[in-house]
């Protein structure tokens, strides 16, 4: 079973998108092709996190756009990109716009599989923790108006009785508002309820 990671590979030349499927589904990696990079683009929002591995030269999107698009999006996806020869000034445009790396055609098979684990490597840590603060500030999207003044209350470090008294509403009101924060937050305790709030960017560390 492919366990080192997902791979995306962008290549209009049919014969070069097989030849990488085999050698890296060979290697361990659970591969997606793509024609073209408009495709590879559409479905982005739904891929699980990988290495893009496009060649720099397309109709369309060519691999210098697809990069210009992904910088745009903040996309955690560390890109190889692969050119043919004399391609130099591209390679190196590539790398500016964010491409971990660049490869020259022909390549060995090695080196190829060894810069997507490194990239990989490398680049997941930062995607994990993007995904992290993704979901604390969904749960923070999941909070009423009025939860959300409860919660600020909460983290500034006023006491029930006092966050009551700024909203003019019962402290047993606020009791429930605050189960209601702790729940949604999934948070158990006050602390990690900080915690989380300094993650979504509520409270300055």
């Amino acid at each position: 079973m492919p366990n080192k990671g997902r791979v995306y590979v962008i290549d209009d030349d049919e014969a070069m998108r097989d030849s990488l499927n085999f050698l890296l589904d060979s290697a361990g990696f659970s591969v997606t092709l793509f024609e073209t990079a408009r495709n590879f683009l559409d479905m982005l929002p739904g891929l699980e996190f990988g290495c893009v591995v496009s060649d720099v030269r397309m109709p369309g999107i060519d691999g210098i756009e697809l990069l210009k698009r992904l910088k745009a999006t903040h996309s955690t996806f560390p890109i190889l990109i692969m050119t043919g020869h004399g391609d130099v000034p591209l390679a190196v445009e590539a790398m500016k716009l964010g491409a971990v790396d660049f490869l020259e055609k022909p390549f060995e098979d090695d080196r190829l599989v060894g810069m997507i684990e490194a990239a990989i490597r490398q680049a997941e840590p930062a995607a994990k923790d993007e995904a992290v603060t993704h979901d604390i500030a969904a749960r923070v999207a999941t909070l009423s108006p009025r939860e959300r003044q409860v919660m600020e209350g909460l983290i500034a470090g006023l006491s029930n009785k006092l966050i009551a008294r700024d909203y003019d509403i019962s402290p047993r009101t606020i009791e429930v508002y605050r189960a209601n924060v702790m729940t949604k937050m999934q948070a158990n305790s006050l602390s990690e309820l900080v915690r989380l709030a300094m993650r979504a960017g509520l409270l300055k560390d």
